[in-house]
């Protein structure tokens, strides 16, 4: 608001949060401090695909066990984004996301310590509870913090550092891994580097001022804005737009209620069909590209390749989600991604996979970024990390039933047939967000809910 910038210290600004304030140095320290967690994050969400290759051939586990595992985490995944969300939204966002790091970082060590299948299985499963639950809690944290006019910037450069981590262990994993039989332990051993982000925590992230707000802390939630922006803001009337009391059910099931019904059917239409449409080629590409007969090492090389796109495409995002109301990218991030993914079905040369797999990595991974904005935006505080938990444990379902089904579609129609069903469930949602969906970027949270 130009109003608040014009206002002197010493007056509070009505009702503003962050909106139309500068971002502090305080500021980047709590968006550093969530690039770090995201980092050590991914570092533990990647790394065991990278891993079980090892596990498998120093006869330590199964084909059969590493599938198991592999299931067990998605669950997991989908119970730290729920339970996660309705955590958040009852203890706070800083609380939450503080557990998620060390839930996270110490099942990492756990699974580097491990000798057992069930042991490793059960470490490996909570690895997955942490990161998700950190996640979810991060997008509506940033949502929270950062000033309306460049929410989705930060969402963006918070996941393009956090995800630079999907190249690294890329390169970690390739030059430590071969070093011994137990070399694997190692890389489980550097995801407990994530304790530095909870010690950091502990010390200079925020609660957030609008999940103080909701919870009637308004005195708190003042102080706070202050400390972060050096500026006075009188929140007094925020917090009569809050209920005296906040009933579990309505938290719980509030997305659901009429004034929220059509944003939330259109948000779990999108995850729904988009996120196990991007899962198959970032589960699936490497594998179905050594179908087409490249070497090992040629499939390594172009999968190298394609997963610079993932850091790549949380960068690009930051550069564009704020603009046309947010909606307006995330639908022609989607449009990219389908039509590139028709393409790269069909392909079968080394350097046209490699280039096309690296754009739609990147088309893949900008959508899926302003999508988790868009829904972290789309509800109240008092219910916005349940909601955005929902709909992302949802998306992870999604996933796992995607997972059995896309071996299928290869075995009948082949490696274009399961790009060509990738390119239909990023499309389908195109015209409804296009009419149905709100408008979103450059808005207060309070405007738009």
């Amino acid at each position: 608001m130009s109003t608040a910038q014009a206002t002197p210290s010493a007056a509070a600004c009505a009702n503003n949060y962050f909106d139309g304030l500068a971002v502090t140095g305080t500021h980047k320290v709590i968006f550093f401090i969530i690039m770090l967690a995201y980092f050590f994050e991914q570092m533990d969400n990647w790394n065991f695909g990278f891993i079980a290759p090892a596990l498998v051939s120093s006869n330590f586990m199964t084909m059969q066990q590493i599938g198991l595992i592999n299931s067990c985490y998605f669950v997991a995944m989908t119970a730290g984004g729920v339970l996660g969300g309705v955590i958040s939204d009852f203890i706070g966002r800083r609380k939450t996301f503080l557990i998620a790091i060390l839930v996270f970082s110490v099942a990492s060590v756990v699974n580097g310590w491990a000798d057992n299948f069930w042991l490793f299985t059960i470490s490996r499963a909570m690895t997955g509870f942490g990161v998700f639950c950190l996640m979810v809690c991060s997008q509506t944290y940033i949502a929270e913090m950062a000033p309306s006019e460049s929410r989705g910037k930060w969402q963006g450069l918070v996941a393009a550092v956090g995800f630079s981590a999907v190249p690294v262990i890329a390169i970690l994993c390739r030059v430590i891994i071969p070093t011994s039989v137990e070399a694997w332990r190692y890389i489980f051993y550097f995801g407990g580097l994530g304790l530095v982000g909870f010690v950091l925590g502990i010390k200079y992230l925020k609660e957030s001022p609008r999940w103080l707000v909701s919870k009637h802390r308004v005195a708190e939630a003042e102080a706070m804005v202050e400390e972060i922006t050096g500026r006075k803001i009188d929140l007094s009337d925020a917090a009569k737009c809050i209920p005296d009391r906040v009933k579990f059910l309505d938290v719980i099931g509030g997305m659901f209620k009429p004034q929220y019904i059509k944003r939330t059917l259109l948000l779990m239409l999108t995850f729904m069909l988009t996120v196990p449409a991007q899962f198959a080629f970032t589960v699936f590409a490497p594998t179905l590209i050594k179908t087409k007969g490249f070497s090992i090492e040629d499939t390594l090389m172009i999968s190298t390749i394609i997963s610079i796109g993932v850091p790549a495409g949380c960068f690009f995002s930051s550069l564009i989600s704020d603009k046309g109301g947010r909606k307006i990218p995330m639908i022609c991030l989607y449009a990219g991604a389908a039509a590139l993914s028709l393409v790269f079905g069909h392909l079968s040369d080394y350097w046209s996979i490699a280039l096309v797999g690296f754009l739609l990595s990147v088309m893949n991974m900008g959508s899926s970024f302003i999508l988790f904005s868009y829904a972290a935006e789309s509800y109240p505080t008092t219910m916005r990390n349940t909601s955005a938990g929902f709909h992302n444990g949802l998306a992870r379902l999604s996933v796992s039933a995607a997972m059995s089904v896309i071996p299928l579609i290869n075995a009948t129609y082949g490696f274009s047939g399961v790009f060509n069903t990738a390119a239909l469930l990023l499309f389908v949602p195109i015209l409804p967000v296009l009419f149905w969906g709100m408008r979103t970027g450059g808005k207060s949270l309070e405007e738009i809910n």
